[in-house]
């Protein structure tokens, strides 16, 4: 997948408290390694949607990634509300994962990723509209 970073969205995220900023990369980085590893002829594209920074793709559901002053020691991956992504996910993943409803993963600062499993989640997201019809999206 061609990937088409954006220098404004690593802007954005640079404005952030330090930490944040490490965390927030670390899950552009897992995004970025999982779309360059699927295989097809799409391209993501790195963009500021809703004031968030935003992976979107021609097959797959928009991804956008955050922090929230008002819950400064988490920050979170966003999934489309009107997918059945988070609750695939979390029938999969059921107590690997904190979620927010049907929209997001939440990470607490001091949380150790398990990049694998979220890999496979954001990999759901940038596939979504290929394997949607799936039972389980293909699980």
């Amino acid at each position: 997948m061609e990937i088409i970073e954006s220098t404004e969205v690593h802007s954005y995220i640079c404005k952030y408290p330090i930490d944040i900023q490490d965390k927030l990369l670390f899950l552009r980085g897992l995004i970025l390694e999982t779309a360059s590893e699927i295989d097809n002829e799409n391209k993501i594209e790195e963009t500021l949607k809703w004031g968030q920074p935003s992976y979107t793709t021609k097959n797959g559901s928009t991804i956008r990634i955050d922090w929230n002053k008002k819950n400064p020691d988490q920050y979170a991956i966003y999934f489309h509300c009107k997918t059945k992504l988070i609750d695939i996910i979390k029938e999969r993943y059921t107590n690997l994962f904190k979620y927010e409803g049907n929209r997001a993963i939440i990470f607490n600062t001091g949380d150790i990723i398990p990049a694998q499993e979220l890999k496979h989640c954001i990999s759901l997201s940038l596939t979504y509209h290929t394997i949607k019809h799936l039972p389980m999206l293909g699980l």
